[in-house]
């Protein structure tokens, strides 16, 4: 936990430092949410700006908590954005969430503190319980691309009787 927080300290705010540096373990979020507290920490921000079948589009605004040591966001964190945003394009409510299978990703670009990037989930073909993904990372303001992921993830699915 020692190591944790002092490699936080070095990104964090003084106010995030210190509420930080009160922590003994990791809270819960709230009661009964089974998100991590890592999910928090990497998707706090995250808008949803469309959805429809076969596509998630969203977009992100990068926090200083989630840049590495070289000001840029992190590969870490694209590839949990990657991770989620591909999951969230094919869970079905009601059914437990979909395990990933396999992730390729594709680092082309940057981004930096405060750049919007504008993450697009498209579906890329589904067989019984076995889902593709593409997932594309853009900066929103000059439409680079940073990173493109194929994610897919296999659980069960509603039943066609």
């Amino acid at each position: 936990m020692e190591n944790a927080k002092q490699i936080f300290q070095r990104k964090l705010s003084q106010q995030e430092s210190e509420a930080l540096s009160r922590l003994n373990s990791v809270p819960s979020i709230r009661p009964g949410d089974n998100s991590s507290f890592y999910e928090h920490f990497a998707l706090t921000g995250i808008k949803v700006e469309q959805v429809q079948p076969g596509l998630v589009s969203c977009s992100f605004i990068v926090p200083r908590r989630l840049i590495d040591s070289t000001g840029k966001l992190a590969n870490g964190a694209i590839a949990t954005l990657v991770d989620e945003v591909g999951g969230a394009l094919i869970h079905e409510e009601g059914l437990p969430m979909n395990v990933s299978v396999d992730m390729s990703i594709s680092f082309i670009s940057t981004a930096h503190v405060n750049d919007e990037l504008e993450i697009t989930s498209r579906l890329l073909g589904r067989k019984g319980g076995y889902s593709g993904t593409i997932v594309l990372l853009k900066n929103k303001a000059t439409g680079e691309l940073i990173a493109e992921g194929r994610h897919s993830l296999f659980g069960r699915h509603n039943s066609k009787m």
